[in-house]
Formats: structure tokens, sequence, C-alpha cells
């Protein structure tokens, strides 16, 4: 079962100097971050409320980029824009039945890959993913399902990221985001013939809310930037900033819907 969006990947040259902008403009802080191991890419990981994260992503060796779907993403979006929306991630709750029967029913999905990052105490995250043909706003998002275990992933550290602050003054939830698109309604065919979800169409609007985020698939005409991400907080008017080759707004809510998962 998919339970909504799980990471946005944003590609940046500097995921340091990345993680300063998107705290001095916004106040939402990045708290980890590390090495992916064989495949020449870092991070910093923004932490938020309903158990999304935002990660901003660096690549340190292309060479090794290359062999990997997400980093050559991620690799792809800075030589080509030099910054932006890579991929994103959708969890789901068991990959491998997923994915099984996704490609029962002629699913271009991949199998079942697992991958890991190196935390600073010398553990490891680790989880499984499957990825579409093609990533990216353009694309598809890709399936993840994190291993429950360790300081970022146990279900203790889960938990106590719902309340986790950010400098703004409250916690931070991702609404959903929105995704400049030359064919909508086509588009969101390929999200059913590959992942199984079905968007409703509003005219040329393509829409579908995962558990508590929404997708919104928009004519390339509407939109200003490739793509929109809306977070949600408890702060007393709207933010925004653009940052990182797209546009990041922050919706005021009241607290207890702020966290609310």
């Amino acid at each position: 079962m998919i339970r909504g969006i799980d990471h946005l990947v944003i590609a940046v040259p500097d995921p340091d100097a990345a993680a300063e902008q998107l705290e001095s403009h916004l106040g939402v802080a990045c708290t980890a971050g590390g090495e992916h191991p064989g495949i020449g890419t870092f991070n910093r990981i923004a932490w938020l409320a309903d158990g999304a994260y935002l990660e901003l992503m660096g690549v340190s060796d292309a060479e090794a980029a290359a062999g990997h779907p997400i980093a050559a993403a991620a690799h792809g979006q800075l030589a080509a824009h030099g910054a932006g929306l890579a991929a994103y991630a959708l969890v789901v709750d068991d990959l491998e039945r997923l994915v099984a029967e996704l490609r029962s029913n002629d699913s271009s999905i991949s199998p079942s890959i697992t991958g890991s990052r190196q935390l600073p105490g010398g553990e490891a995250a680790t989880w499984r993913l499957a990825v579409p043909p093609r990533l990216g706003s353009d694309g598809l998002p890709f399936l993840i399902e994190h291993l429950p275990s360790g300081p970022e992933w146990s279900p203790q550290a889960v938990r106590e990221r719902t309340t986790q602050a950010h400098p703004l003054g409250s916690p931070v939830r991702l609404a959903g985001i929105d995704l400049a698109d030359a064919d909508p309604l086509g588009h969101a065919a390929d999200y059913q013939a590959t992942l199984g979800i079905e968007f409703w169409a509003v005219a040329d609007l393509a829409v579908v809310e995962l558990g508590r985020h929404i997708i919104r698939l928009r004519p390339i005409r509407e939109m200003s930037h490739p793509a929109v991400v809306t977070l949600e907080a408890a702060v007393d008017t709207p933010l925004t900033a653009e940052l990182f080759g797209l546009r990041i707004d922050v919706q005021p809510v009241p607290l207890s819907v702020a966290v609310a998962r």
C-alpha cells in the first residue's frame, strides 16, 4: 500500500550551503545527512512532522552516480539546470509485495533495490526501493520502504520527529507538491499503468490524494516553476522562497494540525 510522499530529492551543488539557505529563508532546518557509499552522492535532510522529509542531494562522483537511478537523476538535474527537483519517493508498507503485484500487471517498475546511507556515528540507514523507467517531475516517482531500525527509522525516532520544532517556531509537515506538466492527463495515465495510482481530472489538471499529501500535475502554462512544494507550520503569516530551481511555500496551520499524522 502506498501511504503518501516519503521525500523529495532536490539536487543542489552544495548541500551544506543549500541547508543554510533553507534555514535562513524559511526557518526549516536540516539536522541529518551523510554519504551514499558507492554511488557518489551525499545529502542534508530536513525531517518533517508527518514522516516525510526534504533531501538536499549533491554529487561527489559523477561516474559512480551514473550507475544508480536516483544519483543519475540528481546529476542530470544539476548538469541541465544547476539545481532542482530530481526525483521524489512514495512510501510503501511492503515493497516486495507491491512490486510483485505491479509487475504481474505489466508495470515497468524495477525489481527491489537495497540502498543505504552512512550515518555520522558509523551506523547505516537502510532501505529498499523500486524505480520507474524515468524519474523526475516529467517522469514518475520511485517507491521506497525504510527498514524500521537504527537512530533514524526506529519507531521511537519517527515518533520524535512529529514534535520536532524547526527554527520558524514549530514542527513542519508536507502538504503536497505541484508539478509543471506538458500533458497532465496523459502523464496521469502513466502513473496508473506503472504505479497503480489513479488521478482524478479537473479540466486539464490531474490530482491525487495519497495519505495526507496532495500531488497535482498542472499545465506548464499555469506554473512559474517546474515544481512548487507546499509545507505547513504553526506560523503567523505565509512564507515563500524561490530556492534550488523551485518554489517552497509554508502555509499557516494550527500546531495540532501541523503535527498530526
